[in-house]
């Protein structure tokens, strides 16, 4: 898997240690999918079957990144890879470095955009994660905040949060527009208009207009309104207008 080009790092691969459940290889090869990555590596992985679990829940993933994952020894991954490990229980003191000092995943992102290595990020096993020996091996930790009441997550859901935090480094390019599209200028300072004109219907007193089309104005400022959105806004406030107009002029009769 190539990062983007914004990105030192080379590749990103992920790698699960002795995963107990079928099922979650798939949910991490499903979560490697949405977020760009492609190569899944496993040691001493339970059987995969095609009709099973694994390729159950790995969506489009079972075409792909789960058929062509390699199995390798965990020497592989310290030998070939700059490595992270994955921890729900960081130490709490810099006393031992097995656990200490570790990232979040936000703090990894920002970290790995600057390395240039091929980067592997390993996950353990769902009852007891990777063993200090394990970790003791490996270059980085990382592990993600949560409640101190319950701080370990689904090994699925913990690589689902991780591989997304990474998805700066890793997707190129996603489904969500860059940015909004704010309606230009003349159409917002047209809404201004028609907004003061219903105050004006409105009966709202004189001399609080002023302040009030200024909250206003702040208010789409802040809100940075698309076309559709001020278009929409102006025939609400044109009717409303008209309405409160000719009720006053039957009011006047």
């Amino acid at each position: 898997m190539s990062t983007s080009g914004n990105s030192a790092t080379r590749t990103v691969s992920v790698a699960v240690v002795d995963a107990e459940t079928p099922g979650n290889i798939g949910t991490i090869a499903r979560a490697m999918k949405n977020f760009g990555l492609t190569d899944l590596l496993l040691v001493d992985p339970p059987e995969l079957d095609r009709d099973g679990e694994a390729y159950g829940f790995a969506g489009q993933a079972r075409e792909d990144i789960l058929p062509n994952a390699r199995e390798v020894p965990f020497d592989h991954l310290v030998e070939n890879y700059h490595t992270v490990g994955c921890t729900a229980v960081p130490n709490e003191s810099a006393d031992s470095h097995v656990r200490y000092p570790f990232k979040t995943p936000d703090e990894l992102a920002a970290h790995l955009r600057g390395v240039a290595a091929d980067t592997c990020i390993v996950f353990g096993r769902e009852a007891n994660g990777l063993s200090n020996e394990e970790l003791a091996r490996l270059d980085e930790i990382c592990a993600i905040p949560a409640s101190a009441a319950y701080p370990v997550l689904n090994l699925g859901q913990a690589a689902t949060i991780l591989l997304y935090e990474l998805r700066d480094v890793t997707v190129e390019e996603n489904q969500l527009p860059d940015a909004i599209d704010r309606a230009d200028e003349v159409a917002i300072e047209g809404l201004h208009d028609q907004f003061a004109d219903f105050l004006r219907a409105l009966g709202h007193t004189e001399e609080k207009q002023p302040k009030t089309r200024r909250m206003w104005r702040r208010l789409l400022g802040r809100a940075n309104p698309t076309g559709r959105e001020v278009r929409t806004l102006r025939g609400l406030f044109r009717r409303a207008s008209e309405r409160l107009d000719g009720e006053n002029y039957q009011d006047d009769e």
